[in-house]
């Protein structure tokens, strides 16, 4: 309690100090307590009770008192209706008093509690108009409210709210709507927010990975570890399987570039003056996205960062997908998702700085059609999800919102490029963070170290681990592996890896819901067929390339819904009725990788249960039961057929799934295998020997993948040596050898300064199948090498690297035809591509090919100091659209051959009038073998005299 000091009646006699203002924060105000809820107030301490404004005597003047002052303690002033005690302990004590209080004496009290009363609630009305004032203003930073309003009581908060409505009435009765609205909804958002924050820390705080320790949860803060995210992404449509892009995600964590941080995502680039509204982040599955957006979204509701949002919803388009079939608002699909904003009675957002998340965009299964679909600007218009989303991101709806929407690479062309202000790359762990995820993981530094020291041994373990999702399945592996047994060998294969999840899942299934102990054998009839039916779902709708999969899916593979979450290590199974309205369930394997080893494991199933019908449909209607070393032959064939290598996985788990030793550890899964060391060795004679002459090279590195599944390590052995010679051009290269070559140089983590494939001592074949080294290298001597157009692709991947090292580019007599210069201009015109030398002698380029290449320098202009386009029959035709890019002001290009072009004076012409308007770069220009004149050159010679020209040699004879 606090007090008071009453001041007296204005209209009491006598003389007295000037008015007084006290402020609530001084020790003067204490004596008086107002409260604004309806319970009784309590006593009065002190009371520095003020004359009868009629009465003799002299008195203080005026005083207008804070409400903030701790001398406002004491009197309890009731806003509710209930009785004021301190009246009634005045009364109390003037009846004590001899011959009790006078009328007089009464009414005295009750008018200095009033104008007590008065003071106080204007000195709040004025308080509370100014903090409204600023809260209204266009600049005012709304984290300020929400901080503000965190320190305050119930009471308080209360007390405001009520005030706030009282100010809308007042606002509206003014006629003016508009700051009405605004503050009803600034508002109405500090209450929802404050709620809805609670509800994300609630939700996000604590993430469950699979059913490890029987389903225990992990503080998020306590496990996560920052990933690996830069600006850019890949550019168009990345269609190559997934453990291919993590590769070459792995490359580039080891040259990393300035990082973003997910606080930093809305902010943009330095020198960027443009707000930006929407941002997609890519990144392979399993690489950390969905975890990204759960941190980012506790980091918000612990006022951690972006406190300038007042609004965050977190979406996912798995939840979106069930409701396909449903018409929303924009205000309904959110109130309906976060019932936090209906209560608050949010219904416009306008006014408010809102985030949207969409996480899974390759889940979506909604029709987002960007060119067709109706514009919609009204949030309370119902219509369906699609529409919704559309015109949100289109920036038809709710053009003040920001949006942030997470996909895979594949998927990232739904959304029209200029629907988004910035794209930021998820590239998972480097090596350092890989190694910062497992001492999280286990505090115990022993076994954290042993892991990290393990994993360093294998290559594939070690990329694998760049996802956090493997790293997570290895750390569950060899935790159980190491806590189970003695000694013996840790799994080194990505094979391995994965039949011992497979195992360790099995058994915490047993352990937790049959009530069996560890020691019992892994398989009991019920989980051998439950495994049969995944593999059976997993190789199906991966043949359809679903990820995810409804109740009908598991249903027509025979798969009992309750049974099937009992593997939530393995299966993860999204209950929608915890959203209110859903009827549908949605499955997911945790990880492609998982559905590929689950579909390979089918495919082993049938062949050794000799189930022909699965197989034939998959290998085709000739397909006979044959022996292993015929049906594995089979199956590479047919992925190698896949020009994106979709079934990579798969053909390597498969072949892994063959050997003796990893179907030992599945102990009787399968059935009989015909895995003599004999077959084994055929095997591996067949991959070493198959013929991978019309596909990308690319895809033949997945036959060395293949050898290492099967513990086959002679190849990656020799390679090692040949690396470590000092004569490598005398040694001879098998195309397997070159393949293993090409996949070891451009994971290196040095850059190769020149890769030169005459230099090589292979085959044609082989030195086609070393292109992909082209990636990690500087200069590239690629020259009379026979590059088809799926060659060309693998080079315009280089280009397209982000960042590319490439800087120097021959292809000189090679007959790239229209078709392999249009794969060429595409890394040509990649952001990212730092090309300086390209040479294209003998290519037998066309006015077509011209004018592709014309376009994508244009286009990216700066880098490019020498280009040779000599014995192309380009004619003039293709001459002058080359000058279109000699006049680009962007242009930097110092030499330029064009010897033997069938060119005539009209080419000569068009080149001077192109360099006369961007002089003072080329030095050096080779016209030579055209049969041209002394003429025909004259307005070139000429321009060599111009002081501002920098033309220096001009051969033409």
């Amino acid at each position: 309690m606090s007090r008071i000091h009453q001041r007296p009646d204005s209209h009491g006699p006598g003389p007295g100090p000037g008015p007084r203002c006290v402020s609530m924060k001084s020790d003067d105000s204490k004596g008086l307590i107002i409260t604004f809820k309806g319970e009784k107030a309590s006593p009065v301490k002190k009371s520095h009770q003020r004359p009868d404004s009629h009465g003799p005597g002299p008195g203080p003047g005026p005083s207008c008192v804070s409400m903030k002052s701790d001398d406002s303690k004491g009197l309890i002033i009731n806003f509710k209706g209930g009785k004021a005690s301190s009246l009634e302990q005045v009364h109390q004590q003037s009846s004590e008093s001899p011959g009790g209080p006078s009328a007089q004496q009464q009414q005295t009290q009750l008018d200095s509690i009033f104008l007590l009363l008065e003071d106080n609630i204007l000195t709040f009305v004025k308080d509370e108009l100014k903090k409204i004032q600023k809260l209204l203003s266009p600049d005012y930073p709304e984290c300020c409210e929400s901080q503000r309003e965190d320190e305050e009581d119930e009471e308080q908060r209360r007390s405001r709210e009520s005030f706030v409505q009282i100010t809308v009435d007042f606002l509206r009765r003014m006629e003016q709507e508009e700051l009405a609205e605004r503050l009803q909804s600034r508002s109405a958002a500090a209450e929802c927010g404050r709620k809805l924050k609670s509800n994300l820390k609630q939700k996000f705080q604590c993430v469950f990975e699979g059913i490890a320790k029987a389903g225990e949860p992990t503080l998020l803060n306590q496990i996560y570890t920052e990933l690996y995210i830069t600006e850019g992404g890949t550019a168009g449509v990345n269609k190559d399987h997934e453990v291919r892009q993590i590769e070459a995600a792995s490359r580039k964590a080891h040259r990393p570039e300035t990082p973003i941080r997910p606080a930093d995502l809305f902010k943009g680039p330095p020198g960027r003056q443009e707000p930006i509204r929407t941002v997609m982040t890519q990144g392979v599955a399993g690489i950390g996205k969905t975890v990204l957006t759960q941190k980012f979204s506790l980091d918000w509701a612990e006022d951690k960062d972006h406190q300038d949002v007042q609004l965050t919803f977190p979406f996912t388009f798995r939840e979106l997908n069930v409701l396909r079939e449903k018409r929303f608002s924009l205000v309904e699909l959110v109130h309906h998702f976060f019932p936090e904003t209906k209560e608050a009675g949010i219904c416009s957002f306008q006014h408010l700085q809102v985030l949207f998340i969409f996480d899974g965009l390759d889940e979506c299964r909604l029709l987002l059609d960007f060119h067709n679909t109706q514009v919609l600007t009204d949030v309370t218009v119902s219509t369906s999800v699609h529409v919704l989303l559309t015109n949100l991101i289109r920036g038809k709806l709710l053009p003040c919102a920001r949006l942030w929407i997470t996909t895979r690479p594949a998927a990232a062309n739904q959304i029209p490029s200029d629907c988004v202000d910035l794209v930021t790359e998820v590239r998972g762990f480097t090596d350092p963070q890989k190694e910062e995820y497992f001492r999280r993981r286990f505090r115990e530094e022993e076994q954290a170290s042993r892991i990290i020291s393990h994993i360093k041994t294998s290559r594939s373990l070690h990329i694998m681990c760049h996802i956090p999702v493997f790293c997570w399945i290895t750390a569950g592996v060899l935790e159980d592996m190491l806590e189970t047994r003695e000694g013996g060998e840790l799994p080194r294969t990505l094979t391995e890896m994965y039949i011992h999840l497979l195992v360790v899942q099995t058994k915490v299934k047993r352990v937790k819901y049959e009530g069996g102990a560890e020691t019992d054998p892994h398989w009991s009839p019920e989980s051998r067929e439950m495994i049969r039916s995944l593999g059976k779902l997993a190789f199906e709708q991966l043949q359809k390339g679903n990820l995810i999969f409804y109740e009908s899916d598991l249903t027509e593979c025979g798969i009992d819904i309750r049974a099937a979450s009992v593997y939530s290590g393995l299966f993860t199974q999204i209950f929608k009725e915890e959203r209110g309205l859903y009827q549908d369930k949605v499955f997911c394997f945790i990880h492609l990788s998982v559905q590929e080893f689950l579909a390979a494991l089918h495919l082993i199933l049938c062949y050794t249960n000799k189930t022909t019908e699965g197989l034939e449909d998959f290998l085709g209607d000739d397909y006979r039961h044959s022996s292993l070393e015929d049906f594995l032959k089979r199956v590479m064939e047919k992925s190698l057929q896949s020009k994106h290598g979709h079934l990579d996985l798969v053909v390597r788990f498969l072949h892994g799934l063959s050997l003796q030793s990893n179907q030992r550890l599945l102990e009787g899964l399968l059935g009989q295998t015909e895995n003599s060391p004999e077959t084994i060795q055929t095997v591996i004679n067949n991959l070493k020997k198959m013929n991978t002459d019309e596909i990308s090279p690319d895809r033949s590195i997945n036959i060395f993948h293949c050898l290492m599944e099967m513990n086959e390590l002679s190849v990656h052995q020799e390679i090692q040596e040949f690396l470590q010679s000092g004569t490598r051009s005398e040694k001879g290269l098998s195309e397997i050898h070159c393949s293993a070559l090409a996949y070891m140089l451009q994971m290196s983590e040095e850059v190769l300064e020149e890769l030169d494939l005459s230099k090589y001592n292979t085959s044609w074949e082989g030195r086609q199948r070393l292109i992909p080294a082209v990636r990690n290298c500087r200069k590239a001597q690629l020259s009379d090498c026979g590059l088809s157009e799926t060659h060309c692709e693998v080079v315009a991947s280089a280009l397209k690297s982000n960042p590319s090292h490439l800087t120097q580019l021959d292809l000189s007599w090679i007959n790239l035809q229209d078709s392999g210069v249009e794969q060429l201009c595409s890394g040509l015109q990649s952001p990212h591509c730092s090309l300086q030398t390209l040479r294209l002698e003998r290519c037998s380029l066309s006015e077509i090919s011209c004018a592709a290449l014309v376009s994508a320098l244009k286009s990216n202009p700066s880098h490019l100091r020498h280009l040779d386009l000599s014995w192309n029959d380009l004619q003039d035709s293709g001459v002058e659209q080359l000058c279109g890019f000699l006049q680009s002001p962007g242009c930097r290009l110092q030499t330029l051959g064009l010897k033997r072009c069938s060119l005539s004076e009209i080419s000569c012409a068009a080149l001077a009038s192109a360099l006369k308007s961007n002089p003072s770069h080329l030095t050096e220009l080779d016209l030579s073998l055209n049969h041209l004149q002394e003429s025909g050159v004259e307005q070139l010679l000429d321009l060599k005299q111009s002081p501002a020209c920098s033309l220096q040699t001009v051969r033409w004879w």
